[in-house]
């Protein structure tokens, strides 16, 4: 298991991995999550994203600095790999990244409609914050403080 970032050549792989990861909640929204609708090549090209690789892309995380946080724009796991502790690496990889540009806090939004992820994201010490509708989407906004002041 490897964590690096995207390379031009993952792009293809961090699609296929979006849609794969979004698609059971296609029947629950009334227009495709925003993941799928995402500018990848932009992402990467701007060094905003992360692979998790074994044998294959098996997840990511776009992640960047926003004021006194990091903001988790997109972090995604195949289903067939889920369950196996990825999604906590690559939230690991957020917060050693937030900490290393000593932000004092990571934040995330997920849709409404993701229940599985209103229950993921308390279980890892972040907190909802506020909700909101955004571009259309019902957001759910989390916050992790982090022990590491700026």
């Amino acid at each position: 298991m490897r964590m690096r970032r995207a390379e031009a050549a993952d792009i293809e792989g961090i699609r296929a991995c979006a849609a794969a990861a979004f698609e059971p909640y296609r029947s629950r929204m009334d227009r495709p999550p925003a993941p799928l609708l995402a500018d990848y090549a932009r992402l990467v090209g701007d060094g905003k994203a992360f692979v998790l690789v074994e044998n294959r892309i098996v997840g990511f995380i776009v992640h960047y600095p926003r004021q006194d946080h990091l903001f988790v724009e997109t972090m995604a796991v195949l289903p067939d790999a889920q369950h196996r502790g990825y999604g906590r690496m690559l939230l690991v990889q957020a917060e050693e990244t937030a900490m290393r540009l000593r932000l004092a806090a990571i934040e995330l939004y997920t849709n409404e409609a993701m229940t599985e992820n209103l229950r993921y994201y308390p279980r890892h010490g972040f907190r909802e914050v506020r909700r909101s509708v955004d571009d259309g989407y019902r957001r759910v906004w989390f916050r992790k403080s982090l022990a590491n002041p700026p």
